[in-house]
């Protein structure tokens, strides 16, 4: 099949006349609306395919007690819909799911959006440069790029503790909450205490008898700046929306700034935490089981104004021997106590090295990407993978933040998309296809310096596979990250013109 190297050449070649294209978004979520709104302006045809029943992705799914964002809201919203009818700075799941809902009410997406959908094999058509989607309802449809905005944070993990099905009692994870069951003066197991359980601890410590919370490490955890705005304030925002654009940049700043910190400026992470537990936890000895045993940053970096009070109440227990099984009561530990509970609250975060979760990819010559990153996730930019034409991530490998916010990054990545998208349209190619050395120098590059950043630094957390490679995080700047992915480099891919593909189709 003929490969066209030199785009500036094939530029002065291509038909007039551009076939039609159309674009498969898996996922609903966060980065699946922006990458349609992206090509929505861009005049290319789309689909969206949901698995679930309705759209919103991680603030669908999320409702637990509690649940917000822990990134300012000017920050955590698309930067071309800007609102001022946010309620406070941290917005909780349930704002943030409306204000999807009116993204996409306002776009018109909504009869683009197949809810109840799930994608479940996704395979590449050399022949005819379109991949074909086998979606849960069994129909196979077809299309010329697929955009795969499945995230990193939406898989529950459970631990692999032995007897959870033994146990009598209401279990669930946090991100299937469990509503119905009302835990007023019961005894509450959580296992787990990163992102998630920070949230909900506390609220379900004030109705709860007593909450012993099992953990393996303890999180560094710090006050946020929250506020609720004044309605003076939104007026101003609406009268003068260039002042939630002076807000957006500076809270963009002091999360740039958090990098540094965690590089330069851990001693003053530990000092803010040890700080706040002086202050909430009078007991010296659940203080010492609540100071973590690694680098501020090497784990995610928490933020909460309720966790230390929690902390501090006496029907909070915290216990750090090892968890032996679970059994019809409660839960055993390895010196052989078993604690009785009336209920087990998991808050042991994502699947989030498996990236694509249940669906099956198989690329050019009938590659497996399950297969390609049975050693880990990689690729190029963390948006598309060599050997696998015309198919992009969003949210994708080495692309989660620790520092700022991912939504900012997503629109980064939307955009390099839709560039790939339009001169696919205007220029009649077939696909493109990321070069494996322009992918194995990104990845080089990306995991030296995570090697040489604070996510080395010891300690195991879910930016890590199981051997230690880190797959999830981008240790730099987002500045740096924009700048690379601000206009498409070229010369990183190899690009079959679609007369080549039909031509070389026909022949065989």
């Amino acid at each position: 099949m003929a490969a066209v190297h030199d785009m500036a050449a094939y530029r002065n070649t291509a038909a007039a006349n551009a076939a039609p294209m159309h674009v498969a978004i898996i996922g609903a979520g966060v980065a699946g609306i922006c990458q349609a709104i992206k090509l929505q302006e861009a005049g290319i045809a789309f689909t969206i395919y949901e698995k679930a029943n309705d759209i919103g992705g991680t603030w669908r799914d999320n409702t637990y007690p509690g649940c917000s964002c822990d990134v300012p809201l000017h920050l955590y919203q698309y930067s071309f819909e800007m609102s001022a009818d946010w309620r406070n700075k941290f917005a909780d799941h349930a704002q943030i799911k409306a204000y999807l809902d009116k993204v996409v009410a306002k776009y018109g997406l909504r009869p683009f959006i197949k809810l109840n959908c799930p994608v479940e094999r996704a395979s590449f058509d050399e022949k005819a440069g379109l991949w074909r989607l086998v979606v849960g309802s069994g129909e196979t449809v077809d299309a010329n790029i697929v955009v795969a905005g499945t995230g990193q944070l939406n898989r529950p993990q459970m631990p692999d503790i032995p007897g959870t099905d033994d146990f009598k009692g209401d279990a669930w994870h946090s991100a299937r909450w469990n509503h119905d069951v009302d835990i007023t003066g019961k005894r509450i197991a959580v296992i787990g205490n990163g992102a998630s359980a920070i949230q909900f601890v506390p609220e379900i410590a004030k109705r709860a008898g007593n909450v012993s919370i099992f953990q393996r490490s303890a999180s560094w955890v710090l006050p946020r700046p929250e506020r609720v705005f004044y309605e003076w304030e939104k007026k101003l925002y609406r009268a003068f929306p260039w002042l939630m654009w002076v807000q957006r940049s500076r809270m963009w700043l002091n999360g740039e700034q958090l990098l540094l910190s965690f590089r330069y400026m851990g001693w003053a992470l530990r000092k803010g935490h040890v700080k706040e537990a002086e202050e909430h936890v009078p007991d010296a000895e659940k203080r010492a089981k609540l100071l973590p045993d690694y680098d501020p940053g090497c784990k995610r970096v928490l933020f909460s104004n309720d966790w230390w009070p929690a902390m501090g109440r006496a029907n909070v227990h915290i216990e750090t021997t090892g968890i032996e099984r679970v059994t019809e009561n409660g839960i055993r530990t390895v010196d052989g106590n078993e604690h009785m509970v009336d209920a087990i609250v998991y808050g042991t975060g994502f699947d989030t090295t498996h990236f694509l979760g249940p669906v099956d990819v198989t690329g050019l010559d009938g590659r497996s990407l399950r297969d390609d990153w049975k050693d880990g996730a990689d690729a190029h930019l963390g948006i598309g993978v060599s050997g696998y034409p015309n198919f992009y991530l969003l949210y994708g490998p080495n692309t989660n933040l620790g520092h700022n916010s991912i939504i900012y990054m997503i629109e980064c990545q939307t955009a390099y998309v839709t560039q790939i998208a339009q001169k696919m349209r205007d220029e009649n190619l077939a696909y493109v296809d990321v070069k494996p050395e322009a992918q194995a120098e990104w990845d080089r590059g990306v995991q030296a310096d995570n090697a040489a950043s604070v996510f080395a630094s010891g300690c195991t957390s879910w930016y890590k596979t199981a051997d230690g490679r880190i797959t999830n995080n981008w240790p730099n700047s987002t500045l740096t990250y924009y700048r690379r992915t601000r206009r498409v480099n070229w010369d990183d891919y190899v690009a079959v013109a679609r007369e080549a593909a039909a031509v070389s189709a026909a022949a065989e």
